[in-house]
């Protein structure tokens, strides 16, 4: 088991129900409907991914490519589901600008989850 996985997998589902309840209560009078709807996808995955990093923490055992696999989501959960609630919150543009770096992070986790999954 990797304990960490599980962990920020915990914590991303807690903030991730915590947040989510913010946009529906917090932001609605706030911000305009586009950016609730880009922070609320930052929260969708956020959640999605946080539930794949407490799978993975508790099935990886030590195999690498599940290791990397919970790295990816967890760097995909920071810079995908951080620059989205950024760009909402602030209406700076720029920070869309490295949300696909986000992307690309938890892409590449699903290729490791698939590459751990054909060497059992």
């Amino acid at each position: 088991m990797i304990r960490w996985a599980g962990v920020v997998g915990a914590l991303g589902l807690l903030t991730g129900v915590a947040l989510g309840a913010f946009a529906a209560h917090g932001l609605r009078t706030r911000i305009s409907a586009d950016m609730l709807a880009i922070f609320e996808t930052g929260v969708r995955y956020q959640i999605i991914h946080s539930l794949l990093l407490v799978i993975l923490g508790w099935m990886a055992s030590a195999r690498l490519p599940f290791v990397w696999a919970a790295g990816c989501y967890t760097a995909g959960i920071v810079v995908f589901s951080g620059s989205l609630y950024l760009l909402a919150l602030t209406g700076t543009r720029a920070w869309g600008a490295i949300t696909p770096f986000g992307g690309v992070a938890f892409l590449l986790g699903h290729g490791a989850l698939l590459w751990g999954f054909l060497k059992m």
